[in-house]
């Protein structure tokens, strides 16, 4: 048997009498088209089987891959468990996809990101770095291979296009209303990051290699050093149901017992929430508990979460659109930040 020769564009163009360039455009830039031009294209490329230009000769034509390597400080189940992330990524997505853009997802490993050498070989036209650690060695390999990079909360990096949030102000808002309820003996939730390895107590002086960690911690500690409160600071083991539910059950623990656990995400904040309930611990009866984020399980846990709110899609869309800007060749703009606001809910009470 002879294998069949696979349809081309200049087949197209020969069917319908028309050039390369037309069908080009049908594919590529259908603006330059009528509707009924653009449908005959179409029609004849269907009956003939061909699918459409090669992306790989395409990408080599025009020396762009499509694609944006978006480089993950967590494991792919640990990022899609995370409601920020999600839709902090579903709005980046929306901006690029209209103009021909993908998101290629790298997750993390043990060094606090993609493998370095998977990054030098992914094949993308610009990086979004996702929460990433100081010092993440992905980003060397960004910078090896000339890439331009959109750094989405952290790290800090000079020159570099970055969005991220009022982490400092968001603390210090949530501090202030535990501390007006008449709080005093506090709890501080953090993510992993890697202060105490495998996580548990912090020690006291111990920073953080994550930029949003030590600013919330900084927030937080703001409003409470003034009032002498007492504070025990618990670092999660990692991102999973299971490492946050370990370090609430470590702080409901502890004697005495805080009432009021600032929380540093409102998924650290759900795992509280839930292992006071095995407790028998009342919420906010007995204690309070306040996240960050405001991501959608936030209004309809029991109780509802009081957390701060930051606008997740707003950091998508912003990242999308820087993204878009230095594809373009455009230079690169000042930091932004997303505001920061208190929404209080069922889960804060009096002390």
């Amino acid at each position: 048997m002879t294998r069949r020769r696979r349809p081309t564009l200049d087949d197209v163009a020969s069917a319908v009498g028309v050039s390369r360039a037309t069908v080009s455009n049908a594919y590529n830039r259908p603006d330059q088209l009528s509707d009924r031009l653009r449908g005959e294209v179409l029609r004849a490329a269907a009956e003939l089987g061909y699918a459409g230009p090669d992306p790989t000769a395409r990408s080599l034509a025009t020396s762009r891959t499509g694609a944006i390597a978006v480089l993950l400080d967590t494991s792919l189940s640990a990022a899609f468990s995370d409601p920020a992330l999600s839709l902090t990524l579903d709005a980046l997505a929306r901006v690029v996809d209209p103009h021909g853009h993908a998101l290629l997802l790298l997750p993390g490993g043990a060094s606090g990101g993609p493998p370095a050498a998977r990054v030098l070989t992914a094949q993308a036209d610009i990086a979004v770095a996702y929460s990433l650690a100081d010092g993440a060695p992905a980003l060397d390999s960004v910078r090896a291979r000339g890439l331009p990079l959109v750094v989405v909360d952290q790290p800090l990096l000079p020159g570099v296009a970055r969005v991220g949030c009022q982490d400092r102000l968001g603390a210090a808002l949530a501090a202030r209303h535990l501390v007006e309820l008449g709080h005093r003996r506090f709890g501080i939730f953090a993510a992993s990051s890697r202060i105490t390895p495998g996580g548990g107590p912090v020690p006291a002086g111990s920073t953080a290699v994550f930029h949003d960690t030590r600013e919330r911690l900084a927030g937080y500690l703001g409003e409470l050093e003034p009032t002498s409160a007492s504070v025990v600071v618990e670092e999660a083991a990692g991102l999973s149901v299971e490492s946050a539910l370990t370090g609430a059950f470590a702080l409901l623990g502890r004697t005495p017992r805080p009432t009021a656990l600032l929380c540093m995400s409102d998924q650290l904040a759900l795992a509280v929430l839930a292992a006071a309930g095995q407790l028998g611990i009342g919420v906010p009866d007995e204690l309070s508990v306040v996240g960050f984020d405001d991501s959608p399980p936030a209004s309809w846990s029991s109780p509802p979460l009081t957390t701060i709110r930051q606008d997740l899609a707003a950091k998508g869309r912003i990242a999308g659109e820087l993204v878009l800007r230095l594809l373009a060749g455009d230079s690169v703009p000042s930091p932004a930040e997303v505001p920061v606001s208190l929404v209080v809910r069922g889960s804060t009470g009096p002390a």
